[in-house]
């Protein structure tokens, strides 16, 4: 009788195509019959009615794809909105869409981090000094080369676009420099390089400091020099330093600004660019902004070392300074590294909550679009703009010792008085 009943089960089961008919109930669904549903759709045929039996589901939700006409007249965020229905295109309106509805909100704090070569292609003049402006981004991390290079440009130096099918050992000779298709005399290095070595040997860059105190001097003295030169704002350098934009790096000595800093300690310069110091300044942003009632937002260019330099500020609040907290609330990535590699590049925002970086309640509010950055940041900036009016600039650059007094005084009510070492022994007690 037993096996009777089980037989008949699964060949109920088979009958409605393999799903348990609680999940359906008794809503027409393609788990079941095919014969029944064939011929439901030839009667709907005939009688010219429509199928709607699945119109209240959850999954048919989001909006018809019912694109506008492209016929020239579109502006860049009317074409984002109207034609970026599926795939990367979706996501970039997405991303376009979370930045401007959710992320610019007056109360949010926006850090945005900056790898491969953006500057050289000119992205700085065309999209991050205006979203700067534009009060769109409070503080930077970015790679070292991404500052090197910007610096050309407010120095008056040019780069020139170019083949990147060129033969390197004839440019090599022709005394030409190339980033794939961004050529530029070899000169353009020695003078960048003479011009942050005669800055920093300056007696206020002599003490230790963070990479936001140092870049903030650079960027002022860059910022002299486009004036001398009358050639406007070409460096983000300069600009983030008049808006009082913090840039951090998570790798000094990783560029040719780095490398000048270091060939000068050589001399006997003092310059140093301390990295405790940027872990704890970055992290006392965050922590700010959020004990202030606001919320912090990343925006990922890329990823690397800054997209984890960014993420990291949670996990030192949290995992290391032993301070309640939950993560950034928002959490937008234009990259086109793979997830499935296991590098941080491609690492997901889902990931990053197992860490402690993203607020496992604000999944929804997170975009991961895999495009070229070359192509998503101009979109997205125009887009922006054109969505949103300017904010307030919030000068983090003059607010850091007040986001630190924050931090340390949530650090010492977390922690108490700092425990006395026992031992001085540099062994572990296992290996004694």
């Amino acid at each position: 009788m037993a096996s009777s009943k089980k037989v008949a089960a699964s060949r109920e089961v088979r009958e409605r195509g393999g799903f348990k008919a609680s999940r359906h109930g008794t809503k027409a669904s393609a788990a079941g019959n095919k014969g029944e549903q064939k011929r439901a759709a030839e009667h709907r045929e005939r009688a010219g009615t429509s199928h709607t039996s699945h119109a209240t589901s959850k999954f048919l939700q989001g909006g018809r794809i019912a694109p506008r006409r492209i016929d020239g007249t579109e502006t860049a965020a009317d074409l984002i909105d109207g034609t970026f229905l599926a795939y990367n295109g979706a996501r970039l309106r997405e991303a376009c869409q979370l930045f401007t509805k959710k992320m610019l909100a007056a109360d949010v704090t926006i850090g945005m981090t900056l790898t491969g070569a953006l500057t050289p292609a000119g992205l700085g003049m065309a999209a991050l000094i205006p979203l700067i402006e534009s009060g769109f981004v409070d503080w930077i991390i970015s790679t070292g080369a991404n500052l090197y290079h910007d610096a050309h440009f407010g120095l008056g130096l040019s780069m020139h676009r170019g083949n990147p099918g060129a033969s390197d050992t004839v440019l090599r000779e022709e005394g030409i420099v190339r980033i794939y298709d961004i050529f530029f005399d070899y000169d353009v290095l020695l003078s960048t390089d003479a011009f942050f070595r005669k800055i920093v040997q300056g007696p206020e860059f002599q003490r230790s400091m963070s990479s936001a105190e140092f870049h903030a001097l650079c960027g002022k003295y860059i910022r002299e020099r486009e004036k001398a030169l009358r050639i406007g704002n070409k460096s983000l350098l300069g600009v983030a330093y008049e808006c009082g934009v913090p840039i951090y790096t998570s790798s000094p000595g990783d560029s040719s600004i780095g490398m000048n800093v270091a060939a000068l300690a050589l001399s006997g310069n003092k310059c140093v660019i301390d990295p405790n110091a940027d872990v704890n300044e970055t992290a006392s942003i965050v922590l700010g902004a959020k004990r202030g009632g606001g919320k912090s937002a990343v925006f990922i260019c890329g990823g690397g070392s800054p997209k984890n330099f960014a993420l990291q500020t949670e996990p030192q609040i949290q995992e290391v300074l032993g301070i309640d907290e939950r993560g950034h609330d928002y959490f937008l990535q234009i990259t086109d590294a793979r997830p499935d590699t296991g590098g941080l590049s491609g690492a997901t925002p889902a990931e990053a909550v197992s860490w402690g970086k993203i607020d496992p309640d604000r999944l929804p509010d997170a975009v991961v679009c895999y495009l070229d950055n070359t192509v998503a940041l101009p979109l997205l900036t125009a887009y922006a703009h054109a969505r949103h009016k300017p904010r307030k600039l919030k000068r983090l650059l003059d607010k850091r010792e007040k986001n630190m007094r924050v931090l340390r005084e949530e650090f010492a009510k977390a922690n108490g008085a700092p425990a006395e070492p026992l031992s001085t022994d540099a062994k572990l007690p296992m290996h004694r």
